[in-house]
């Protein structure tokens, strides 16, 4: 998300794609376009046989990458496969490669083509997000690593990682181990070990993914309190307590040592320069209850408005992060309480109607922060029907404000919480209903505002995941086959 990130980023995206093939021979064929679309395509009914044993590809003189990257290097083993089905071993195959990948077919035959063609793509938005919830069913590392795969095919760029909440813990730290020890459903089998997370990351790195760690407080923190005792708030029922605990202790100085001393070692585990923060749902009634959180209100002054007391906890947490040389991502409430934060703290908009959605962009760009939008594609909400098309209708820039303001836009986030979905449904509810929102924040908004025009491209491009093992048709627990391709039905002449 940095300046310098972005820069090098549009320059390699912007790089034309030669294709130098051996073997060639013409003849006319149609082709379909890529998922997501780029910024330009342009191809001729010219088509050339591709020979798998002598294919390669080569950087361009100007290209600002060269050979020896490991990056590139990676995808180029990656891709290989993918696009000679047939062939395992390869020569050097070194550019832009997902699209191209897509561009290569095989006629009845077995012979390999690919049209004569030019691109130039680079994303719309800076930030393209997938969030995975870990906490309220636990993923196996295998559908994580999966998931990043398909993130690849679908050029999103970022892996938000909601780790933790108030179900369990699972991340395992080393500095408060009784955290996971206490707080995951299994201390052995359901947690991610350093080992795991740092292999997380790097398999997301090659792939061109940062991953974004999240630890949500002060709610959302259960789990938390089973391995630390004295974070969270005990609830009183009159003038003893009830036994139940509440959101993390605000009033106590111990609550903001512990969070220093656990998010130091966050920041180390995730080199990510942002962190997410959380700061959403906060119930105040354990507060309210608190004879000692009371006392706190009054010793500063915050009366009986409970906001600003999460004003102060935030405030606590964003700095925290600042001393560690994190910039901090926080849920809208954070913004809607009048909390003041650093104006380089980034707003996520994750709740709303469409016009509350329109007027919290409104606002929070207003204020001069920086946004990212998810509250349209919390995809883990399954509609009757092929719902991907309200996913692809999305305009993130449609709200009233200046050009300024909607430069702050950072992009948006395709959300798959975890209360009905774990390792068995995850992928085919992800996919290719994410596929959607991928190409609205990857895709310039005029080529794409079609849904009928999207609609045979989206079917085609499910078909590669299918290829790629991505969506994988299974039985479900009744024993037969789901229909999934009622994702698919005829579009209506009403669209």
């Amino acid at each position: 998300m940095e300046e310098k990130t972005i820069s090098n980023s549009r320059r390699c995206y912007k790089q034309w794609l030669w294709f130098m093939v051996l073997f060639m021979s013409f003849s006319v064929i149609y082709v379909d376009a890529v998922w997501p679309m780029p910024q330009m395509i342009s191809s001729s009914m010219a088509r050339y046989t591709l020979n798998p044993r002598e294919f390669i590809f080569q950087y361009s003189s100007g290209s600002s990458a060269q050979p020896g990257c490991s990056l590139l290097d990676s995808a180029f083993e990656r891709y290989y496969p993918l696009i000679f089905t047939d062939y395992r071993k390869h020569k050097c195959l070194e550019i832009s490669l997902e699209s191209f990948s897509q561009l290569v077919y095989q006629d009845d035959f077995g012979e390999y083509f690919v049209n004569e063609t030019e691109i130039e793509d680079f994303p719309r938005f800076q930030f393209r997000g997938i969030l995975l919830d870990t906490s309220r069913h636990y993923l196996p590392l295998h559908a994580i690593l999966k998931t990043l795969d398909a993130m690849s095919y679908n050029k999103f760029n970022v892996f938000h990682w909601h780790i933790v909440d108030d179900p369990s813990f699972p991340y395992q730290s080393s500095t408060f181990p009784d955290l996971s020890s206490k707080g995951a459903f299994h201390p052995l089998t359901h947690v991610y070990t350093q080992i795991d997370v740092k292999r997380v990351i790097a398999h997301a790195r090659l792939r061109g993914i940062r991953v974004l760690a999240e630890f949500d407080s002060p709610g959302h923190t259960q789990s938390w309190g089973k391995g630390q005792p004295g974070l969270l708030t005990p609830c009183y029922k009159g003038t003893v307590p009830s036994g139940t605990f509440g959101p993390v202790n605000p009033a106590n100085s111990s609550s903001y040592q512990f969070m220093t001393r656990l998010f130091k070692e966050v920041t180390s585990v995730f080199p990510d320069s942002y962190v997410h923060l959380g700061g959403d749902e906060v119930d105040f009634t354990c507060w309210k209850s608190n004879p000692d959180v009371r006392g706190f209100m009054l010793k500063m002054g915050f009366g009986t408005d409970y906001t600003k007391l999460e004003s102060y906890y935030m405030e606590n947490m964003v700095n925290i992060t600042k001393g560690l040389n994190k910039t901090a991502i926080v849920w809208q409430d954070v913004f809607d309480y009048h909390e003041k934060i650093p104006v380089d703290t980034v707003l996520h908009i994750w709740k709303g109607s469409p016009g509350q959605i329109q007027q919290e962009l409104s606002s929070i760009t207003l204020a001069g922060y920086r946004v990212i939008l998810a509250a349209p594609w919390y995809i883990n909400h399954i509609d009757y029907g092929q719902d991907w098309e309200k996913y692809y209708t999305i305009q993130p820039l449609n709200f009233t404000g200046t050009e300024q303001q909607k430069t702050l836009v950072i992009g948006g986030e395709v959300c798959m919480w975890g209360e009905y979905v774990d390792a068995t449904n995850l992928s085919p509810r992800l996919w290719p209903r994410a596929s959607a929102a991928g190409e609205r924040l990857w895709s310039d908004e005029k080529m794409t505002s079609s849904v009928i025009d999207a609609f045979p491209r989206l079917v085609d491009f499910r078909c590669r995941l299918l290829r790629y093992r991505v969506i994988v048709i299974m039985p479900n627990y009744f024993g037969y086959t789901p229909n999934v391709e009622s994702l698919f039905t005829a579009v209506t002449k009403e669209k």
